[in-house]
């Protein structure tokens, strides 16, 4: 490992880019969800005249100049509105592939904590950057890392020797937070109703926003709890201390995003474990964790138990993600369950989630169950007319029922 500083940064990557198999348009991998390293990336981007970024979940920070090609597989904020977005469709669990495959990469560029002991890790950001650093070392690419003070020092597949890094950059700056919100009162009664079917010692997965939290707080109280999810935020954090997880098992993961008091928790802890995504999101794995309860939202669910949680007005919001690695994962399980919790009415588009037929391509279909705050919905193992009867009667909006019932009569559903 070379470290240095910024103009040292840029004459490495002009070094390297000047190489002719790197010359025209290199492909830069990069930290992404609340790991985004903002200020290398930014000398990077003062270097590379053209080049494909690829992050995913990538929030502000990201350049959007002429010349950059903003490419994932999971659409975040910074990229959503890009006219250069390449949105690559892909499980989550299958994005290591690419990099041996259709998406090579040249430049691989972390968020890391500083050196401890000769190693360095990948803080709260492991996820798919793994496979990258090994792919980019295999064709001679270039391993750059950010290293920030203020990055937890997290255990697992994220751990790496220094020597694995080629060029570092020491900066001292703050990491992105997500602080939740108040629950309102929708929110709060889907949690209780997901809590409702956890059983004792149940393997959770769970992502982030107010469903899944009002999903957590449901859960003080049980015991012998386990986690095995893509990611966790401060729910988690909440129910340890309440002495709800098995102490015999990790707080397994594979990325992080939360508040500082999470980080801080998870600093040095042995207690948590960040794992690459070819395992956690594996769903030969996932089936294998005792009582697996997967547990997502979407942003609609049709008649036929279609999912959509990628895409708005045909344009891509997110993508697959982990969703479908988890639903997956989770049917196969034994007294495994695949839960699909959301609103019955967005409230900001003003239409029912609940819908006859999907307008858009589905992310995922058939969960065993969704829940609104209406109630509960079982679909998997349920005929399609009971399926489209109690999606209807139990997890629709009441002002739309009636017309989701003439629907479903057109479609032969009921």
């Amino acid at each position: 490992m070379r470290q240095v500083g910024t103009e040292g940064l840029k004459r490495a990557v002009a070094v390297f880019a000047s190489q002719e198999r790197h010359a025209l348009s290199p492909r830069v991998v990069a930290s992404g969800n609340g790991a985004l390293p903002v200020t290398a990336l930014e000398f990077l981007d003062q270097v590379l005249a053209t080049y494909r970024l690829n992050a995913l979940n990538g929030g502000a920070g990201l350049p959007t100049r002429p010349g950059v090609v903003h490419e994932t597989s999971f659409v975040g904020s910074g990229m959503r509105r890009s006219l250069t977005l390449a949105y690559v469709p892909s499980r989550l669990s299958m994005v290591p592939a690419l990099w041996r495959t259709a998406l090579p990469p040249d430049v691989v560029l972390l968020h890391t904590t500083v050196p401890r002991r000769g190693k360095v890790s990948l803080g709260i950001e492991v996820n798919v950057l793994p496979a990258a650093i090994a792919e980019a070392r295999a064709r001679g690419g270039l391993v750059v890392a950010q290293m920030n003070p203020r990055m937890p020092y997290t255990f697992g597949d994220g751990e790496l020797d220094v020597d694995m890094i080629d060029v570092a950059l020491e900066v001292d700056a703050p990491l992105s937070v997500h602080v939740a919100g108040a629950l309102d009162e929708a929110s709060s009664l889907i949690g209780e109703r997901v809590a409702a079917l956890v059983p004792e010692g149940a393997t959770l997965q769970t992502g982030i926003g107010a469903v899944p939290d009002a999903a957590l707080a449901g859960l003080s109280g049980r015991r012998g709890v386990r986690v095995w999810s893509e990611m966790f935020s401060d729910g988690v954090l909440a129910l340890e201390r309440d002495g709800v997880f098995d102490q015999d098992h990790p707080l397994t993961a594979s990325f992080l995003l939360g508040s500082e008091e999470l980080y801080a928790w998870v600093d040095g802890n042995e207690r948590v474990r960040l794992r690459r995504t070819e395992v956690t999101n594996d769903p030969a794995v996932i089936a294998r964790q005792p009582a697996m309860t997967s547990i997502n939202t979407a942003l609609q669910v049709d008649l036929f138990g279609q999912v959509n949680a990628s895409r708005v007005d045909n344009r891509i919001h997110s993508g697959f993600g982990g969703a479908t690695d988890f639903l997956v994962g989770a049917l196969h399980a034994h007294q495994g369950q695949a839960i699909v919790a959301l609103r019955s009415w967005h409230p900001r588009a003003d239409v029912s989630t609940i819908v006859p037929l999907l307008e858009q391509p589905a992310t995922s279909f058939q969960p065993s169950t969704v829940v609104t705050e209406q109630g509960v919905a079982p679909v998997w193992g349920r005929a399609e007319r009971e399926q489209a009867e109690a999606l209807i009667e139990c997890a629709a909006h009441p002002s739309v029922r009636d017309e989701l019932r003439e629907e479903a009569h057109y479609l032969g559903l009921l």
